[in-house]
């Protein structure tokens, strides 16, 4: 009478075809998928020293690409560009496919100068120090930088390396296989002041040393920087290729602000293909989780 029992008969719905899958993955899915990871957010992994010991190489970060799009980005703020020195096309078209798409590798540094500043580096009581004059303010003033690498470097070398050898962070009070940033094994650090003497650097590069390339104090210098132009150092002054060895970074190649460190590994792999942690874990799956920095995962970065 009610129907009590009968077998409910469902609609199905008609399959799409593999040319309708292929049409939504290409020209829908694709696109905003790439809209999303182009202008919404990015991933990063840390491949050199030069933010240490506020990043290290083995780690990865979330990145906020939206922000920047409407608010530039401030003093302080570590942020992602495309690589400055980089030969960009000038054809209009193709120089947005090199930025966006298909171009040069990422780096990451702090902010220090905004457009309109003028910054001035220099050298006081035997250490670089900088000053900066903000947009619209007549005086100096000395930055406080408590972000900057208090640690002295140290040149390891390992065998199979594909560098000589590499400068890490090093805490004198440690032995090296307890080393807080990098695990170390003795030999690879007496190999490293072998290398290091060889090719005529410093085996132990101490904090606030200054800065130099071919005689050259990098560390003084003074930029006026213009509308669209930014100043940008590493935190590891000692190590990090940045402003004051290729001069002031155009804002249209900044595209994101580093803001949540993920996850945090110490890879003995300097090879860019294998440096991920799914394939550490394959070659070494019992060391893997030693490897891990657990407290330096998953924190807001500062």
């Amino acid at each position: 009478m009610f129907g009590f029992g009968r077998k409910s008969h469902k609609v199905a719905k008609p399959k799409k075809s593999f040319g309708s899958q292929l049409f939504e993955a290409v020209f829908i899915i694709l696109p905003i998928a790439f809209l999303i990871r182009t202008f919404g957010y990015g991933l990063y992994q840390v491949p050199t020293g030069s933010m240490e010991t506020t990043m290290l190489v083995g780690e990865r970060f979330f990145a906020d690409k939206f922000s920047v799009l409407f608010w530039p980005a401030k003093h302080g703020d570590i942020i992602s560009f495309n690589n400055a020195t980089f030969d960009y096309s000038k054809n209009k078209w193709m120089e947005l496919w090199q930025q966006y798409v298909w171009g040069p590798e990422n780096i990451t540094k702090r902010v220090i100068g905004m457009p309109g500043d003028e910054v001035k580096g220099t050298i006081e009581d035997g250490k670089p120090v900088i000053y900066l004059k903000k947009n619209g303010e007549s005086e100096f003033t000395r930055l406080n930088e408590p972000y900057l690498n208090k640690y002295p470097l140290l040149a390891v070398c390992k065998p199979g390396s594909n560098r000589p050898f590499v400068y890490k962070s090093y805490d004198p009070t440690v032995s090296p296989e307890n080393q807080p940033f990098y695990k170390m094994k003795a030999a690879d650090i007496q190999l490293g002041e072998k290398v290091a003497l060889f090719y005529g650097r410093p085996f132990l590069i101490e904090p606030a040393s200054l800065f130099t390339d071919n005689g050259k104090n990098l560390d003084v210098f003074d930029v006026k920087l213009a509308d669209d132009e930014y100043w940008v150092m590493g935190d590891n002054r000692l190590n990090s290729h940045d402003s004051r060895v290729w001069g002031v970074l155009k804002k249209k190649l900044i595209h994101g602000k580093i803001v949540y460190r993920l996850w945090s590994i110490d890879s003995d792999s300097d090879d860019a293909w294998w440096n991920f942690w799914i394939f550490d874990l394959v070659r070494h799956p019992i060391s893997f989780w030693k490897s891990i920095r657990w407290n330096r995962c998953f924190e807001v970065l500062r």
